[in-house]
């Protein structure tokens, strides 16, 4: 997969489908399902390493699990998902030298054919356009940027006119910089919609309705393992409660086994 397939898909109107993947276990299971793109996020620092924000990600952890995810895939490389990896926070915030590095780190050494950042600012739009010149392929992302938390919080974004507004002059700028995608997370449903008419690159909904050219999820919330929902992301399966429940069933069947022993074993003997 290729990061000009998924503007081919837009203009076919395929939706195009991407989950989270952290290690080598998630990401077989991902790839297996059929998703078109496998986004290693920061989003890893929350649902793997359990820290409350995805800020204390390093760039050598992205690097780790990017390399565990390759190792996942059981698909020749040329049927493989695309693989897109977040650039941790202050990766790219320091300068278009200190970003060209990271992105090009994760490049060089695993199987990233591309890398995801978030925001618009100044700043930020001319590390995307030297990234690019750099033949680093980037995926944008607007609204609700985990990364700001800080100063945006976790609530929904773009709810009032300005803020509407910034955000399709956002979109606009990102495409211009030259990001093959952009992932819209927790804004209203007729502005990604719209976003989505107006951008010739693919709109990603996450919390942003359904009239988008594809949608991403972080695998742990679809699978219901997370122990707090989003609450854009509804969980397919109680995924939680079947790990603890089989787990219990089997912790129940390991003590019963020595509470009544089926065979006996031999008095232990000296090694020759």
């Amino acid at each position: 997969m290729q990061t000009t397939e998924l503007v081919r898909f837009k203009k076919l109107g395929k939706q195009i489908t991407v989950l989270t993947a952290w290690d080598a276990i998630s990401s077989s299971i991902v790839e297996e399902a059929g998703a078109d793109v496998v986004l290693v996020g920061d989003s890893l620092g929350m649902v793997v390493l359990g820290h409350a924000t995805t800020l204390p990600v390093t760039l050598d952890q992205m690097l780790h699990h990017t390399q565990a995810v390759f190792r996942g895939f059981s698909k020749p490389r040329s049927k493989q998902p695309l693989v897109v990896c977040d650039l941790p926070f202050l990766s790219y915030q320091c300068g278009e030298d200190k970003a060209v590095e990271a992105a090009g780190t994760l490049l060089k050494n695993s199987s990233a054919s591309a890398v995801k950042l978030e925001g618009a600012e100044p700043e930020t739009l001319l590390v995307i356009k030297r990234l690019i010149r750099m033949g680093i392929p980037v995926m944008g992302h607007l609204g609700l940027t985990p990364q700001s938390v800080h100063q945006l919080g976790y609530k929904s974004q773009a709810r009032d006119k300005d803020s509407q507004e910034k955000i399709f002059k956002d979109s606009k700028m990102l495409q211009e910089s030259g990001c093959f995608a952009i992932v819209l997370e927790h804004i209203p449903g007729e502005i990604a919609s719209s976003l989505k008419k107006h951008l010739d690159i693919p709109v990603i909904g996450i919390g942003a309705g359904s009239d988008c050219d594809g949608q991403v999820r972080v695998t742990a919330d679809i699978l219901g393992l997370s122990t707090t929902q989003p609450p854009f992301a509804k969980p397919f399966l109680a995924g939680r409660e079947l790990c603890i429940d089989a787990l219990k069933e089997w912790i129940k069947s390991t003590n019963l086994d020595q509470e009544n022993p089926t065979t006996k074993t031999s008095e232990s003997k000296p090694d020759c």
